[in-house]
């Protein structure tokens, strides 16, 4: 890899951009999906759905989730001093270990779902079961190329298993509608609706199950493409010493178990919205649980949904960064690692401001053209969207400095700061949702708040831990200016023309277009971004030569 005056390494933020960008492909493949989804299973088929799917994440985080990570930043420090022999066997363990833990997992959700949730998703929850299992599995392959610093594999993976699961669900849910209803028409007594919901459900838990298992069958046949190659290097390994693998079990235990608290705690947020929306306006209002379930749909399903997108390339710098940063402690370069640190803060905020900024600006017209609504479901969508779009910018650089964290070795701080948050996020959320006329837009302000302290306190742990401390005036205070000056134009661009075209669809396209164009040039005029930090992004180079065309770059 070519290392760039500035000191950093092209490749670190090539890899994450290969990542990112197979995530953000793979956000977008799942929203293309939920519209024609969304029209067959409906807002109250989403609401079961969404519930079920936050209480497998649960179980999917204490079991499996964070493997990827855990397993990257181990094998990670033993590539680093070249232990291939003991790096592999971390690697056979780590598979045995999570097949037991899935299997437990597993068994438990199924058996256990009526504990979680409401009696019509209680099936969803079970059809989730076994992808937990699968993903154990999954999850150990990808953070064993990743330890490689190779992201390539997972990505592809990524962008498979979604189109798997598009597939799948859409399907699955029209059959068994139809199997079991005789029709997709929607019925008008109560319990017919929750039927028919409940079987659409049912279809989209199957579709995420189809995508994981074609995800772990892709990456089993790259690894074994790479078997002998593997194998040969193991066996010309110098190092005498192995080690046992009951100590591996060990390491892999201590090291996972805070992962997994981490990760649970951090993504517990969404669940804990869940319980106390519907639970607290159940017992507090009176309301109906049918139509509760239904805008519940609308929020996890499209608000939020949309809202994660962003989010996708902070993603992909954390697991980029976890075995970096790993590699570098271990071999005591502490420079080098703040190094990393600065420019991946500075590149997801660089992409997640004018993210926020063009979201809360587009917001009815970006969710218009995703999905089919009523009028009313597609103003409390768009207006939801606009409500989470400041969280965009917190999720971002909280997500990153979770992974910071754990690449410096601080394990058990993001757990703290998470269960501060969590705390506080809770006691909020009860009293807007309880005590005013917030409605969904209370968990949308909780979910901002959440995330912003979430920041805060992780930023704190960092300076604490090696003494770093991010530049502002270019990683924030630049991007937020022309963000907000590239927002102004979006909307003038979007409302021109509406008037012009009559379409919303025709004039939203364009002005996110024209959008991302004035704040390329906007940052490039006002220095926010230098030549050598533009190259060492993802086809870096041919936006240099465009901004040199342009007279914007010398």
């Amino acid at each position: 890899m070519l290392r760039t005056k500035d000191g950093f390494k092209n490749g670190f933020i090539m890899q994450a951009g290969i990542l990112a960008a197979a995530g953000i492909i793979s956000r977008i493949i799942g929203l293309l999906y939920r519209s024609p989804l969304h029209n067959v299973i409906g807002a109250l088929g989403w609401g079961y759905y969404g519930s079920a799917y936050n209480y497998y994440t649960i179980i999917l985080l204490i079991s499996s989730y964070s493997i990827p990570s855990a397993i990257s930043k181990v094998i990670a420090q033993k590539l680093a001093v070249r232990e291939f022999r003991n790096a592999h066997r971390i690697f056979k363990c780590a598979l045995g270990y999570v097949l037991v833990v899935g299997g437990l997992a597993s068994l438990f959700l199924y058996f256990g779902a009526g504990l979680f949730v409401e009696e019509a998703a209680v099936v969803v929850l079970q059809t989730f079961a076994p992808t937990i299992f699968i993903y154990g599995i999954l999850g150990v392959l990808r953070g064993y190329f990743q330890a490689h610093k190779s992201m390539v594999q997972t990505s592809i993976s990524q962008i498979l298993e979604q189109i798997a699961n598009a597939v799948v669900s859409v399907a699955a849910a029209y059959f068994l509608i139809r199997g079991v209803m005789g029709s997709l028409e929607f019925p008008a007594d109560e319990a017919g609706l929750i039927k028919r919901a409940t079987y659409g459900a049912i279809g989209s838990a199957l579709g995420t199950g189809a995508g994981v298992l074609v995800a772990l069958l892709f990456m089993a046949s790259v690894y074994l493409l790479n078997r002998k190659v593997i194998c040969r290097r193991v066996n010309r390994d110098p190092h005498k010493e192995q080690e046992s693998y009951g100590s591996i079990l060990k390491l892999i235990t201590m090291v996972v178990t805070p992962y997994i608290l981490s990760t649970a705690v951090y993504n517990l947020s969404s669940a804990v919205n869940n319980s106390v929306y519907l639970k607290t306006f159940l017992e507090r209002r009176g309301l109906d649980e049918v139509v509760l379930s239904s805008r519940w749909g609308l929020f996890v399903g499209q608000a939020q949904t949309i809202a994660n997108i962003p989010i996708a390339f902070a993603t992909a710098m954390g697991a980029a960064m976890i075995p970096t940063v790993a590699q570098m402690i271990a071999a005591a370069d502490l420079e080098g690692a703040k190094e990393k640190i600065g420019v991946a803060v500075k590149t997801i905020m660089i992409l997640s401001i004018p993210c926020a900024v063009g979201l809360f600006v587009l917001a009815k017209p970006v969710t218009g053209l995703l999905f089919h609504n009523t009028e009313a479901e597609e103003e409390l969508a768009a207006k939801l969207l606009m409500a989470l779009s400041l969280s965009v910018v917190f999720y971002a650089l909280s997500t990153l400095s979770n992974n910071i964290l754990q690449g410096l070795g601080k394990l058990n701080i993001p757990i703290i700061n998470a269960g501060i948050a969590l705390a506080v996020q809770t006691v909020t959320g009860i009293l807007l949702v309880g005590f005013t006329s917030l409605d969904l837009y209370g968990i949308a302000v909780v979910n901002t708040l959440y995330s912003g302290i979430m920041c805060v306190l992780n930023q704190i742990a960092i300076h604490r831990a090696m003494g770093y401390r991010q530049e502002v005036w270019k990683t924030f205070v630049v991007p937020f200016f022309a963000a907000g000056l590239m927002g102004a134009v979006a909307w003038a661009t979007y409302e021109g023309l509406l008037m012009l075209t009559y379409s919303p669809r025709i004039s939203v396209v364009v002005a996110i277009v024209v959008a991302a164009g004035v704040y390329f040039v906007l940052l490039l005029l006002f220095r926010g971004i230098t030549e050598e930090e533009l190259r060492g992004m993802p086809k870096g180079y041919l936006m240099v030569k465009a901004a040199k065309r342009l007279r914007l770059m010398r």
